[in-house]
């Protein structure tokens, strides 16, 4: 099993927030365009069998990792530091991950701190236009749409684990390259997403001496897998998903919405085996031969997988 760290270069501004999960489906895009749809359908075979082909995480800030999702009280508090300010210290630098995670607080810093500061969004007007006629018609009806702007000095990384061979290293960095040229996410046709790929090489995900639980580094699907519950943190959001590049025109490009933890997440395996990524795959055709996330594209899956480093949970972790 290998790992891989992109670093890239915000090179515009984003319409969708790259997330683990979205930067999946675009990567199973960009190798159906590069090689073939019979290559990707080899690619996904057994994908919610527990048995992906690439794992991929958010793209975060580069050299740090989430804080984990965990009750306020498991950090040592801080001197002279109020509950709003300790909230916003939700990025850790890597150099300080092997201390324990009840001080990672002290090491933790807000957005506005990384290099380049935290991606501003900024609101995009938008029209609905009658092509017939190349105006709005009678149905002016104005909205807005958000975008996100990162900062001259941003620079992000994109932690990848290739559990098995079946996708060459050379052709995940080739597709990586190939959705940052063309764009990433919603408005790529107009410029939105773009970025560029300064390094691809293998990176080691760390983890803590005497690991007990996970991090996570993007968002996944943890559901009805074994956990110690009582030490299991997350937030949750739901993914309403959308079919991407020529799928955008087929006649029903949304997809069934799915429930996830949130990136971030805190997971106590009831066994803490030491692996690399956590959660399941989802989506494919189900017992009754129609797609469960699509009826557009019957085979359509979706990353409830996440990247993992191992952690050392606190103790007394159930005190009020």
């Amino acid at each position: 099993m290998l790992t891989y760290k992109a670093c890239i270069t915000p090179l515009s501004a984003f319409g969708t927030p790259p997330k683990g999960d979205t930067l999946f489906g675009q990567l199973c895009w960009a190798l159906r365009n590069r090689l073939g749809e019979e290559k990707l359908t080899q690619l996904l075979d057994g994908y919610t069998a527990g048995r992906p082909f690439a794992v991929v995480s958010d793209a975060l800030p580069a050299g740090h990792l989430p804080r984990p999702t965990l009750p306020g009280h498991w950090f040592n508090p801080l001197p002279d530091d109020d509950r709003k300010t300790a909230k916003k210290r939700v990025w850790l630098p890597v150099e300080h991950f092997a201390a324990p995670v009840a001080d990672w607080l002290g090491h933790c810093r807000a957005a506005s701190e990384l290099p380049g500061g935290s991606p501003l969004s900024h609101p995009h007007p938008h029209n609905s236009i009658d092509r017939r006629i190349g105006t709005t018609g009678d149905g002016f009806a104005p909205y807005s749409m958000g975008r996100q702007w990162y900062g001259e000095d941003a620079a992000l990384d994109i932690h990848i684990v290739l559990p098995d061979s079946r996708l060459p290293a050379s052709d995940l960095e080739r597709a990586l390259r190939d959705i940052g040229d063309l764009g990433f996410g919603r408005d790529a046709g107009i410029g939105l997403g773009r970025f560029r790929v300064d390094a691809f090489e293998p990176a080691v995900l760390p983890t803590q001496a005497d690991a007990n639980a996970w991090l996570t580094l993007a968002p996944c699907a943890p559901q009805g897998l074994p956990w110690e519950a009582d030490r299991c943190f997350y937030t949750v959001f739901t993914r309403f998903g959308r079919h991407g590049d020529i799928g955008v025109h087929l006649h029903n490009p949304f997809k069934a919405p799915v429930l996830m933890a949130n990136t971030g997440a805190t997971l106590a395996p009831a066994h803490h085996d030491g692996a690399l990524f956590t959660g399941q795959g989802l989506g494919g055709i189900g017992a009754d031969g129609e797609g469960i996330l699509s009826k557009a594209i019957p085979e359509t899956v979706h990353q409830g997988y996440a990247p993992v480093v191992g952690i050392r949970l606190p103790n007394g972790e159930t005190q009020p």
